[in-house]
């Protein structure tokens, strides 16, 4: 056997081997070089006792992997001149326009409010610097969405986004909302819904048929069921909900997708922008998305507020970690083969991805499985990544 098929096999091994102890029920996983994609594979089943196999062409939903995609869209909306990364945002909405921002609660327990001391821009948001946050990982904005009486951002309302800030623009790095108000920008500014553009300037251009907000009967019928870690490491079957039109389409996590749609993608972004001879972004945009965008503030530690939704998230201990325009990166190599400069994120059901610009990997692994950072499938995603690495190595 070639060094290659080695390498292939051993990646095969890995997966094979999660599926058989019982870390996760099903695996989808996919890598590419410039060369092109170098490694996919499927194993295990879309529904723990139900079936059938998890094959490459499961419908996954990718929930914060959407976020990596409407930034893309916000940059081509920037690159024509239509949106500016550090202007104040569009007022399209008072959250916006004026923005409160949270400063406690009173003896009764009402919140309290104060105006923002600067507005928001475009790069606040992409950075999540802009003091929006999610209820999974802020306990006061919790506190404010019960006292409130404001939905939670998986109800999928529209006045779910209708939440106060958690500090001033541009005070710190707090993962957040912020891409969901980045989608409904690109709405406003382009005229088009949030599904038709991403389908008319990113999927249909790149080939990506099976990714979108609302999936049609035969693409909800390969959909791969959630599943709940329980106290004793089990899984637990989570039924699948029935398609729906949400109240609005949620740029921060609401699109549903498969493997080798976002390996297509994210191949886009290594190739500084085009694939197969569509460009979707010009490369020095690409360049500017990849590069540290929120100076000294650190970034990627995130500490549970809702233990059945996330885990305490810190994927790279000790380890220095900034935001670019959309994504997490790298500001020194990873453990598992990645080069400094990478950049990377997920989605809460234990789904990741990484580009690697520099060594010019890129590879995504998709589960659906809560809390998210799960240890057995974030252990999977470093031995994947790790596999990539010595198959490119290898070829």
């Amino acid at each position: 056997m070639s060094s290659g098929a080695e390498a292939q096999a051993q990646i095969d091994r890995v997966l094979r081997g999660a599926i058989e102890v019982g870390e996760v029920p099903g695996v989808v996983a996919l890598a590419a070089t410039t060369d092109g994609p170098v490694y996919e594979g499927a194993f295990g089943v879309r529904a723990l006792g139900a079936g059938p196999a998890m094959t490459l062409d499961t419908v996954f939903r990718i929930f914060s992997m959407t976020k990596a995609i409407t930034c893309v869209a916000a940059m081509q909306l920037v690159e024509e001149g239509k949106l500016s990364l550090d202007a104040p945002v569009p007022a399209i909405d008072p959250a916006l326009a004026t923005p409160q921002v949270l400063d406690g609660f009173d003896a009764a327990g009402a919140p309290v409010l104060r105006p923002a001391v600067r507005p928001i821009t475009l790069k606040h948001l992409m950075t999540h610097t802009a003091g929006f946050t999610y209820e999974y990982w802020n306990p006061d904005t919790l506190r404010y969405l019960e006292a409130s009486g404001a939905p939670h951002m998986m109800s999928g309302k529209l006045a779910a986004l209708q939440r106060p800030l958690n500090f001033d623009p541009g005070e710190r790095w707090e993962y957040g909302i912020n891409i969901d108000w980045v989608g409904r920008i690109v709405e406003a500014v382009s005229g088009r819904s949030l599904d038709d553009y991403l389908r008319d300037h990113i999927f249909t251009p790149l080939g990506i048929a099976d990714t979108g907000f609302v999936p049609t009967p035969e693409q909800h019928a390969r959909q791969a069921s959630a599943h709940q870690r329980q106290a004793d490491g089990s899984l637990v079957r989570q039924p699948l909900p029935p398609p729906s039109v949400p109240e609005f389409y949620g740029g921060g996590g609401g699109l549903r997708s498969t493997g080798p749609d976002y390996l297509r993608f994210l191949r886009m972004l290594m190739h500084g922008g085009s694939l197969d001879g569509a460009r979707i972004l010009k490369p020095e945009t690409v360049v500017l998305m990849n590069q540290n965008q929120i100076g000294d503030l650190p970034a990627g530690i995130m500490k549970s507020a809702i233990p059945e939704v996330s885990n305490d998230v810190d994927f790279f201990p000790g380890a220095p970690v900034r935001w670019g325009l959309g994504y997490m990166l790298n500001l020194e190599p990873g453990p598992n083969g990645r080069r400094a400069g990478t950049v990377s994120w997920a989605g809460v059901g234990n789904l990741y991805y990484w580009v690697d610009p520099v060594r010019r990997v890129t590879g995504v692994i998709m589960t659906q499985i809560l809390p998210f950072a799960d240890p057995a499938a974030v252990r999977l995603y470093g031995r994947f990544e790790r596999g990539v690495y010595a198959l490119a190595e290898a070829r």
